[in-house]
């Protein structure tokens, strides 16, 4: 089996509007060992932090915080995913939070009109922008991904999105439906697949993935873990999966033909200050990046 080559990217960016909590885990996971561990790789290329604007903490047109910095970083992560596989490397984006993929697919949508999506994560994130209770872009970019909200959208932010269709979509994990009916937000319809945490036993990764038209993009938002076991996220909720369960979701879809890329988010080093957490995600990183074929 030929391996491929990754290259490492770091995202520091966070929703909110501030450079602190999530935007700190590309830094605080270098720290910790991650490009070291990852440097066993052949062909493996630590390509540094993206140098991304300075937020700033108000909404938006759009309703959403640091709307400029978003679409900057839009731009940053399309540009540094294309560069790395136009030089045939596989992209591991390093969050940062979620809005990630919107520069990720956006640079996929350049080598073909139809990419497809693996979201493994516990939450939707299909919230209305303007109905969003933090006002950040990682409750929505699976909504903004799916054109939902174009109506309400300033021109800007609608000119860099991508534009995925629901059925290309297969998401894994989100557990937070009680949430969204009791604020009167529709829960996704349409998807290849929505697959909430208890359901997985029955779940056929290597169907689900074959039906994803390739090149596709893996996402990982670490809160679809159970929060016992990963307390480390801004928004924990009851349930979610083990590190195994989701270790073996992501060997699966690293193995499966198609995937282009592959996105982790959501760790916020300002709640983990023993940064037991923090080796948690380098081990989780460094196992399943060893099986990438």
């Amino acid at each position: 089996m030929t391996r491929r080559a990754l290259a490492l990217i770091g995202v520091p960016t966070n929703s909110s509007g501030t450079v602190d909590g999530v935007a700190l885990a590309p830094r605080v996971l270098r720290e910790r060992g991650l490009p070291a561990a990852l440097a066993a790789r052949p062909g493996f290329t630590d390509l540094g932090d993206l140098a991304l604007p300075q937020p700033r903490a108000r909404r938006g047109p759009s309703g959403l915080l640091a709307e400029e910095a978003l679409i900057e970083m839009i731009g940053h992560v399309a540009g540094a995913v294309r560069a790395a596989r136009s030089g045939g490397r596989f992209p591991l984006l390093l969050g940062g939070d979620c809005p990630v993929i919107l520069g990720a697919l956006q640079a996929l949508q350049a080598e073909t009109a139809q990419p497809g999506l693996m979201f493994v994560d516990g939450h939707e994130d299909a919230w209305p922008p303007r109905l969003s209770p933090t006002g950040e872009a990682a409750d929505c970019e699976l909504g903004l991904a799916l054109r939902l909200f174009d109506a309400e959208l300033d021109g800007r932010l609608r000119a860099v999105l991508p534009r995925i269709r629901p059925e290309h979509v297969v998401a894994l994990g989100p557990r937070d439906q009680d949430e969204l009916a009791a604020a009167g937000v529709a829960s996704l319809a349409g998807l290849r697949a929505l697959v909430r945490p208890g359901e997985l036993h029955s779940v056929d990764l290597a169907a689900a993935t074959a039906g994803l038209p390739a090149p596709w993009w893996l996402h990982v938002d670490l809160d679809v873990l159970a929060s016992t076991g990963f307390p480390a996220v801004d928004y924990p909720q009851p349930g979610g999966l083990t590190w195994a369960e989701l270790g073996q979701i992501t060997a699966a879809a690293l193995a499966a033909p198609g995937c282009a890329g592959w996105s982790v988010c959501i760790y916020n080093p300002d709640l983990d200050p023993g940064r037991g957490a923090a080796d948690a995600v380098v081990g989780y990183l460094t196992q399943a990046a060893g099986g990438l074929g």
